[in-house]
């Protein structure tokens, strides 16, 4: 199966690097940053791959995925709090639609929301 890899849309290179990389954990894979022009990069985090473009036609601020079958998310959950981003400060909650899916839900410094889910 071919893999879908969302692209999100980001403003600013130092808060995407605080945001996703300093708080969340993820790792640059690669990036394109010419001098003067937009930013487009690939981070990761275990199986889970995201594009994120300073190009306002790849994509629009405000979307929302879900990065599933995510493991360890109340250690993850633990580890961002003792990181004190004081942007955000997600919980944990069960899924309403299914009480065995724990999720954790958080916003982008460009209103972009990712929800982690783990089935316990």
């Amino acid at each position: 199966m071919s893999q879908v890899i969302p692209i999100l849309r980001i403003f600013d290179y130092t808060k995407t690097i605080q945001f996703y990389v300093d708080w969340l954990g993820f790792e640059i894979v690669w990036e394109h940053k010419p001098e003067g022009n937009p930013v487009y990069m690939k981070i990761s985090k275990g199986d889970a791959v995201i594009d994120l473009s300073e190009h306002h036609g790849d994509c629009s601020p405000g979307a929302k995925i879900i990065i599933a079958d995510f493991k360890g998310l109340k250690a993850f959950h633990s580890e961002l709090a003792t990181k004190n981003y004081k942007y955000m400060n997600p919980g944990l909650e069960r899924a309403e639609w299914n009480p065995d899916i724990l999720m954790m839900t958080v916003i982008d410094p460009f209103y972009n929301q990712l929800t982690f889910e783990e089935k316990i």
